[in-house]
């Protein structure tokens, strides 16, 4: 298939008279969510050519600019986890903490959220109270202010119970350069604990699942320990959460941003052994499940092992382990070593393992 858009002629009112640009899918489907390779061409080819600007262009977790000498970050996510209440935590919680992750991912304190509520009609208000009082304690966790929002009903059978979107603003500390691009050969990828709790958890539900020992969501905020390894190491080159499409989606963004290669060890990636024999069950690549907790840090391979100490002293990074590394070769490209001593590509998803994730 080729890259190149093809046309179905001009798309009228919204886009004038630039034609509209389509691959295989001629409509929306859930793979578009996924984070992988769908949900990266449709930014990459709808979205972007749209608004491209000199903050947005580089596609971080959040945009970062600088207003009368001092330097922000500000993000936005929106959050339509089906089931609303799962093992661990509800989509009240999920849409803190989400957006308190975007801005530590640009290496941001976050300070501000807004949210916003489409709620459908016939939504008990029993359970809507228990999203807000969730929100507020994640908040309280976070450290953060819920300052401005909106709220609108739909009709019954026209929405899901509860969608919310959260913004947040916050405040990067003279020093701190996070950034995709800066990624470079040498640089040790950390990972600070195991692998696919959350996308399980919601699985569990779903589908009546019942395993040994419950596996519950890794959903939390990790700006106070992001803040810990900046404290320690001011120039940490990349940090990415590893939500939507998994360890494996973020690992070939950055990739393709900085233009290197990266090469991970699969024995090195830790991963709760009730969490990996329900993958096994299920089918599912443990590397592409989703994430609410965890992210991969680049360091300068001379100050990896401190990092990673500090980040073991945190109740969220305790298991934290050094994962991969950068190198020149094979640039825009992840590869692993397996157990058993072979290599493989780990490419981005092109289609949906889990939807309604987040």
């Amino acid at each position: 298939m080729s890259n190149e858009p093809e046309s179905n002629g001009s798309a009228g009112g919204l886009f004038g008279s630039c034609p509209l640009p389509i691959s295989a899918h001629k409509e929306i489907v859930l793979a578009h969510g996924s984070g992988g390779k769908l949900t990266q061409q449709l930014i990459q080819k709808m979205v972007l050519p749209q608004f491209e600007n000199d903050l947005l262009n580089p596609l971080h977790d959040g945009a970062m600019f600088s207003l009368n000498g001092a330097r922000f970050a500000f993000s936005t996510d929106s959050f339509v986890v089906n089931p609303i209440f799962f093992p661990g935590g509800d989509i009240g919680e999920l849409a803190i903490n989400g957006t308190v992750n975007d801005l530590a991912m640009c290496g941001a304190r976050p300070l501000y959220l807004s949210s916003a509520f489409i709620l459908e009609e016939g939504l008990p208000l029993a359970d809507l109270w228990r999203v807000v009082q969730s929100m507020r304690q994640a908040a309280q966790v976070a450290g953060v202010s819920l300052v401005t929002g909106d709220t609108k009903v739909v009709d019954r059978g026209k929405g899901n119970k509860i969608f919310i979107n959260t913004s947040g603003l916050g405040l990067i500390d003279a020093g701190v350069n996070i950034h995709p691009g800066r990624a470079q050969p040498g640089d040790k990828i950390i990972i600070n604990g195991p692998i696919a709790a959350h996308g399980i958890a919601i699985m569990s539900v779903r589908e009546g699942l019942e395993f040994e020992s419950e596996i519950k969501s890794d959903t939390a905020p990790l700006n106070a320990l992001v803040q810990s390894m900046l404290a320690t190491a001011p120039d940490i080159h990349v940090l990415r959460d590893a939500t939507r499409g998994g360890i494996t989606s973020a690992l070939n963004e950055i990739a393709g941003q900085a233009g290197v290669g990266i090469r991970l060890q699969e024995a090195h990636i830790p991963i709760d052994e009730a969490v990996k024999g329900a993958c096994e069950i299920l089918g599912l690549d443990p590397l592409y499940v989703a994430n609410e907790g965890k992210f991969v840090a680049f360091v300068r391979p001379e100050d990896s092992e401190l990092v990673l100490s500090v980040m073991r002293k945190h109740p969220l990074g305790q298991k934290a382990a050094i994962i991969g590394e950068v190198v020149a070769e094979h640039p825009g490209c992840v590869t692993m070593k397996t157990r058993v001593g072979g290599n493989r590509v780990v490419d981005m998803f092109s289609g949906e393992q889990l939807p309604r994730i987040c």
